[in-house]
């Protein structure tokens, strides 16, 4: 008999949904989920029906692509209108008024919306924001654009699923986030923390403390390597360890507002490794982000306790942009 739950680091549990597709199931699976939503923020994934033949070939042509010549990386350049690789990861910290050294990494990013027309993303927001950016794609790894389409879709409809259980876990009809996300638009910025060659500057990390900005975050990451944590409610920071064929699911601040708070949406960071470690690392995070317009009101149940607005936005979109243009400012 399948545990719906086992304990990993004591603070990040390990959620088996391989019985979701029973009701009985779908209900065990979203307590657990329930409980680690409203302490940690974190968990981890196994049974989610992802190919593990799909994770392995977006991990290896990713890598693949990161270990390509600059100039060659640099045809795919991060500019004006376009989405794609940037030697500068930005400093995630900054997206909560915290300024440190940019974090050591380089990103390719694409979008769900970077494939539709210039007018069509036009329509997205009357404000900047990455996912009106058209997406640019390597012809070098050959396969990298179809591998990167699959595994989106396949991680689009298992985060689909995913909010479906978290309607369970908050006592919501299934489908109440459905008209949130019918026009989602989500996202990949892959992180390759490339070897550290030299001493970091005072603060500098592969990945600054932030939290997460959308709804929810599927991250996949090298076993191998240890790196990501999570604050505790103490402050202490707590190694996430990654299962072996699972996957790491996070909330973003949208799921606390939505939740005024019911649920956490924690900070996390990527530390350095240990002096004299020059090894790479890779980190996948998919993040699932509803549509622009989606409001910020919390939902049901939880309104009497949400701010009104929160920074000056009232949609998701506002809220994410505004989260990224600090980043990178």
């Amino acid at each position: 008999m399948n545990r719906t739950v086992t304990p990993a680091a004591g603070f990040v549990p390990v959620i088996d949904l391989s019985n979701r597709h029973t009701e009985p199931g779908r209900r065990a699976i979203a307590t657990a989920i329930d409980r680690a939503c409203r302490t940690s923020g974190f968990f981890s994934i196994v049974g989610h029906g992802i190919p593990a033949d799909l994770i392995d070939r977006m991990a290896t042509t990713t890598r693949e692509f990161f270990s390509l010549p600059d100039h060659e990386k640099d045809l795919v350049a991060h500019r004006p209108g376009v989405s794609g690789f940037r030697r500068m990861g930005g400093a995630t910290a900054q997206s909560l008024g915290h300024q440190t050294p940019p974090d050591l990494c380089e990103v390719f990013s694409a979008h769900v919306t970077g494939d539709l027309t210039e007018p069509e993303r036009a329509l997205l927001g009357d404000y900047w924001a990455s996912w009106k950016l058209a997406n640019i794609w390597p012809h070098n790894p050959p396969a990298f654009e179809a591998i990167w389409h699959d595994y989106m879709a396949a991680l689009t409809d298992l985060s689909a699923d995913v909010m479906r259980l978290f309607a369970l876990a908050l006592d919501l009809p299934e489908q109440f986030f459905e008209d949130k996300f019918d026009r989602h638009v989500s996202s990949i910025a892959v992180n390759h923390y490339y070897p550290q060659h030299r001493t970091p500057l005072p603060g500098q990390l592969r990945r600054g403390a932030h939290t997460d900005w959308g709804s929810l975050t599927i991250l996949y990451q090298d076993t191998d390597i240890d790196g990501l944590q999570v604050q505790t409610e103490t402050g202490e920071w707590r190694d996430v360890p990654m299962i072996p064929g699972g996957f790491i699911v996070n909330i973003g601040d949208l799921m606390s507002l939505w939740t005024a708070g019911h649920w956490v949406s924690t900070m996390h960071r990527v530390v350095n490794p240990e002096s004299g470690n020059t090894a790479a690392r890779l980190s996948i995070p998919f993040f699932y982000l509803p549509n622009h317009d989606a409001p910020l009101d919390a939902v049901s149940g939880f309104a009497a306790g949400a701010a009104s607005e929160p920074h000056g936005t009232s949609t998701a979109g506002q809220w994410i942009s505004r989260k990224m243009r600090q980043t990178f400012s």
